[in-house]
């Protein structure tokens, strides 16, 4: 008996995939294209980061996105592989067999880590430049790529763990997003937060199951945690992989109990509403659009934004209400990052789902064979999109440009006037234009120092609303094109998971890299000649530097989104009957049988 014998197979069909090999370059050649571009940039002088900061800046450069991919693993390929075969009803026929529930995931497991594996596997002889460059040492390097490889692992198993008790792609989606959320920054937040009352140290406790804590931990020089946080990190994975060993076997099958019947009315009550909810729900939008209606039945979708909108609005309130310092507008930072990603997998996951799940069940030929045309069924989704999504959203947007225009404030006025330990006296000094003022407070014992300077202005209220503005802007074309694109890549998909793994790629991370390059080459090219003009002072210049770089990066963010979005938009109103149709194969009679050779001496005998 083969050991493992979906592990061999799974070996064998990945050998002979395209896509095992595609990986490994387009990951290498995207490695070499950053890479490039930071040594592009610092063949500058006015750029140059300096030789001794030019090999850690690019090992941070490097390993960074791999961290963001390699956390990302267990969301596109593992979350909804077992859910899949519960919905298909495959899963059942491996237990018909002697295998286990090792065999089955395990072998899930190899099959969709491989691709990724390889991916990270061909980017660490671009990263080692750096060892020759300078300033990265080779413990440094190693223990960031163990740490690569342990995010990697950990994120996969989660992934493997939510979806064996998942039946749900979308559900599976968000509980590995949330659960991954938690290991990573939950436990740092949490000791912070206790650092922060009880005004002490920062020490790491819950941060030691953070696959995020262990890739920060290996670049420090001092004594740190690494080796304890990189226990605890397997320890946790090989807990998740062996409980979903354990519950697959068991929660495969549907069990029918009084119980279960009860629990599923309540469930489907819950997911879709009560008869009355319903029917007027239907009465409603069926007139209008039956695939709005289809869009728009189940309630779990809404329930779950809103229920971030307003986690995201007590946080907006606890951070701007009180007197807190620069490190709460930091973590506001972060919690909006948080939020977009939640809105662009939300709208990619959404957006493409109805019709990945509408082609598999062949819902698409049956619409299009009702009057409904192919117009009216991309706009039917679309206002679904629009009504799950919008009121929420605004309420996002509007508090993000309110807490994006306070924190640029707060930051200008911090710079403009600054606390510091007291001088012997007061002293004035006026140098280029600015008026130094240093002012001495307090007694002998406690004294304060005020360092203002005079000559500093920061930019207007009217650059600090046009700069936030232009970050709202870019960020809703962004959301357009990315409910474009996710409608057509879900046509073109076998799952939801595979079509928001495409969208995320092509729509926002690739061009983020190539906006990020173009916009600090065209924004110092255009500012640097201005610096070395006479006569004008560099306080004026910034006062206006971020209203244009946020109008210049809008501007690149907008002309993509338009590209991607007409692009998909086209392709979906000409190809939704085809591509619904499916690949069309023409059978052919089989050969005939080959004529047997007459001898010359045989004579032709007809009937009669």
């Amino acid at each position: 008996m083969t050991f493992l014998p979906i592990v061999e197979r799974e070996l064998r069909l990945a050998s002979r995939k395209r896509s095992t090999f595609g990986v490994r370059i387009a990951a290498a050649l995207a490695a070499l294209l950053i890479g490039s571009s930071w040594f592009a940039l610092n063949s500058f002088k006015w750029f140059g980061a300096g030789t001794a900061s030019l090999g850690p800046v690019l090992f941070a450069i490097l390993t960074w996105p791999c961290l963001a991919a390699t956390l990302s693993a267990g969301l596109f390929f593992t979350s909804d592989c077992l859910s899949e075969e519960k919905r298909e009803g495959t899963l059942g026929f491996l237990f018909l067999t002697d295998l286990r529930g090792y065999d089955v995931v395990l072998g899930k497991l190899l099959s969709t880590s491989l691709r990724s594996f390889y991916a990270l596997l061909a980017v660490f002889p671009v990263i080692a430049v750096t060892l020759m460059i300078g300033g990265v040492a080779g413990e440094q390097f190693w223990k960031t790529m163990l740490a690569l490889v342990n995010a990697m692992f950990l994120s996969l198993a989660v992934g493997l763990f939510v979806s064996s008790i998942s039946h749900d792609s979308q559900k599976a989606l968000g509980a590995t997003f949330l659960l991954m959320l938690l290991l990573a920054g939950g436990g740092v937040a949490l000791d912070g937060t206790m650092a922060a009352i009880h005004k002490r140290n920062f020490s790491p406790v819950c941060s030691l199951s953070s696959p995020g804590f262990l890739f920060v931990t290996a670049g420090l020089w001092a004594q740190s945690e690494y080796w304890p946080t990189f226990i605890t990190n397997e320890v946790t994975a090989w807990l998740l992989l062996g409980s979903t060993c354990l519950l697959l076997p068991r929660t495969w099958q549907e069990r029918t109990t009084k119980r279960t019947t009860v629990k599923e009315n309540w469930g489907y009550a819950w997911k879709f509403g009560s008869l009355k909810k319903r029917t007027a729900l239907r009465r409603k939008l069926v007139a209008l659009n039956p695939v709005l209606w289809l869009t728009c039945r189940e309630r779990w979708q809404a329930w779950a934004l809103w229920t971030v909108t307003v986690l995201f609005l007590a946080a907006f309130t606890q951070l701007f209400t009180g007197n807190h310092n620069s490190a709460w507008w930091y973590l506001w930072s972060i919690l909006f990052g948080a939020l977009t990603l939640v809105w662009y997998l939300g709208l990619a996951s959404q957006a493409s789902r109805f019709f990945v799940e509408a082609q598999r069940s062949r819902l698409i030929e049956l619409l299009l064979s009702t009057p409904l045309t192919a117009a009216q069924i991309i706009r039917g989704q679309w206002q679904g999109l629009l009504r799950m999504f919008l009121p929420p959203l605004a309420l996002c947007l509007a508090l993000q440009l309110a807490g994006t225009f306070l924190i640029q404030q707060q930051a200008y006025r911090r710079m403009a006037t600054t606390t510091a330990p007291p001088p012997a006296a007061t002293v004035t000094r006026t140098t280029n234009n600015a008026a130094v003022t240093i002012t001495r407070r307090g007694s002998s014992s406690t004294t304060t120092t005020t360092v203002t300077v005079a000559g500093f202005q920061g930019p207007s209220l009217f650059v600090t609303l046009g700069a936030a503005i232009a970050g709202q802007l870019a960020l809703i074309g962004n959301l357009a094109a990315v409910a474009w694109f996710a409608m057509w890549s879900g046509l073109n998909s076998k799952n939801a998971n595979v079509a928001t793994l495409k969208t995320i790629v092509f729509v926002q991370i690739l061009p983020w890299f190539v906006i990020t390059f173009a916009s600090t080459i065209g924004m110092s090219l255009l500012f640097i000649p201005a610096f070395n003009r006479s006569g004008v002072t560099s306080s004026k210049i910034w006062q206006w530097y971020p209203l244009l770089n946020a109008a210049f990066v809008t501007a690149l963010y907008l002309a993509k989104d338009v590209v991607f979005s007409l692009w998909a938009r086209r392709k979906l109103y000409s190809e939704l009957r085809e591509r619904a149709a499916g690949p069309i194969h023409i059978a052919t009679p089989p050969p005939l049988p080959p004529l047997l050779p007459i001898a010359p001496d045989s004579t032709l005998v007809t009937p009669g």
